[in-house]
């Protein structure tokens, strides 16, 4: 690597997850500048194939750079100098718009205020650079939009790179960014880090702070974090931004220790729950059944205990109270800009499963909403009861590898969308109504060289078990050399 710490090689660029840049920052061996011209031109270089960026912000992260030389704290931070994406939803950058992927608010009025999570990654030093895609409004597993086009798989352009977080995970599976930031409220951090190739945590409900714009979306089912190249990034951008926030309803319990820390620290013999079944009841592919074999054989290697599971929950419960939150947070969202623009939306302006959604939101009753929400509580209390015995659960992360782009898109048939959609959440949909903490983690290929993630979750508060665990299996069967041709 060039000492010169304004240089850097592409090449090298593409060595360094987000750990590595922020040492290199702090200890002078390379400027925030250099990190931040890397990610612009791999960004350049790539997203042309690959539509995972769709806004630039390069003026906003130049005068957050000009002013931290101002006041000597360039290399200050947990990841001092390290280049971000955002998510565009729901997650807002002061001077910038917030699409939500719908034409509705593709000419909303930049924000006025950075999200709380914004500040925080503001706060250790990242330089945010620009937006990543996501489907209207975050409601498919693949990320098509009629205002952004469709985002493609970097491992393979014909395919879907998942959503509603596919623009960040393609973006890290492409190398523009070592960890970009992601949202997920059915399987939307988990779904695409599996299609993508890279590792997807998403926490423990209200891990992270959502405000000061929403405390509990989706009644808690959503949550943000990010998805990552290597695990130790995870660890690290969750150590900056998790902790409560002024105004948030719920308070967890004090983390012990760092994330970070749980990382490189042994596991010890877990007792793993192996749930092959998904919710839904959908076969799984022979291709995936064999990955999960294969990850059931290196978990026993690695000391651990696997016994197989069947889980008491009540899909239909599940899949309504999921449903009936995700409806009426639609409908509140709709509503919300109506009555900025003063005026009903026009058809062309949201897509047509948003306009199908909306139609049964505005039937939804108080009882209904009520029933979903004590759903909720009575799933996620009886998920608890089930890590009396077990440490963690394994699972697929979905039933079959990523699909063509437009099999799953929100201008479809609207019970054809409804298929694909529960086909894809049926195993990652659990996590998000219990609140419990939940990961994709790289650990296969189809035989068509398509990625493959095996999913993990862990008791409420339990991510520093989920991160030893992915720590330890990142060394037994790396992924990190494995890098798409683009």
């Amino acid at each position: 690597m060039s000492t010169e710490v304004n240089q850097l090689s592409a090449a090298d660029y593409l060595s360094l997850d987000a750990t590595a840049m922020a040492e290199a920052v702090r200890c002078g061996e390379l400027s925030g500048q250099a990190l931040l011209h890397g990610a612009q031109a791999r960004c350049d270089a790539v997203n042309p194939q690959i539509n995972a960026v769709n806004m630039r912000h390069d003026d906003h992260a130049a005068t957050i750079l000009q002013a931290r030389r101002a006041t000597g704290t360039e290399r200050s931070g947990l990841l001092a100098g390290v280049p971000m994406l955002l998510k565009d939803l729901n997650t807002h950058l002061r001077g910038t718009v917030t699409s939500n992927g719908s034409r509705l608010l593709a000419d909303a009025p930049p924000a006025t205020f950075d999200s709380t999570i914004v500040q925080r990654y503001q706060d250790a030093g990242m330089l945010i650079f620009g937006k990543t895609a996501s489907p209207e409004f975050g409601l498919s597993t693949t990320t098509e939009s009629s205002l952004w086009g469709q985002t493609r798989n970097p491992w393979n352009l014909a395919h879907s790179a998942g959503g509603s977080s596919g623009g960040a995970a393609a973006a890290v599976a492409a190398g523009i960014v070592p960890v970009a930031h992601a949202t997920d409220g059915g399987g939307s951090i988990r779904i695409p880090a599996s299609y993508c190739g890279v590792f997807g945590l998403k926490p423990t409900r209200y891990r992270n702070p959502q405000g000061p714009q929403a405390f509990e979306g989706w009644f808690g089912a959503s949550c943000g974090h990010v998805v990552s190249r290597s695990v130790r990034d995870s660890a690290l951008l969750l150590d900056a931004s998790h902790g409560h926030e002024y105004g948030s309803p719920y308070w967890l319990a004090p983390q012990t220790g760092s994330f970070s820390e749980a990382v490189g620290r042994a596991p010890g013999s877990l007792r793993i729950g192996v749930v092959d079944q998904a919710m839904t009841g959908i076969e799984l592919a022979p291709d995936i059944r064999s990955i999960l074999h294969s990850t059931v054989e290196l978990l026993l290697s690695l000391g651990h205990r696997v016994t197989p599971l069947t889980l008491p929950i009540d899909p239909q419960q599940l899949y309504s109270a999921h449903g009936t939150v995700g409806a009426a947070t639609l409908l509140a969202a709709v509503r919300d800009r109506e009555a900025v623009l003063g005026r009903s939306f026009h058809p062309h302006e949201l897509e047509r499963i948003s306009r199908h959604l909306l139609t049964d939101a505005t039937a939804l009753s108080a009882e209904s909403l009520y029933r979903a929400r004590r759903a909720f509580e009575l799933i996620g209390s009886g998920m608890e009861h089930v890590f009396n015995d077990y440490d963690l659960l394994l699972s697929p992360v979905t039933s079959s590898v990523t699909p063509e782009l437009g099999l799953a898109s929100l201008d479809q048939d609207y019970g054809d969308y409804i298929q694909g959609v529960v086909a894809s959440i049926g195993y990652t949909v659990l996590a998000n109504v219990s609140g419990q903490p939940s990961m994709s983690v790289p650990l296969g290929t189809s035989p068509e060289g398509l990625p493959v993630g095996m999913m993990f979750t862990a008791g409420l508060c339990r991510e520093d078990l989920l991160l030893q665990l992915a720590g330890q299996l990142e060394l037994a069967s790396p992924w990190a050399g494995r890098r798409p041709q683009l």
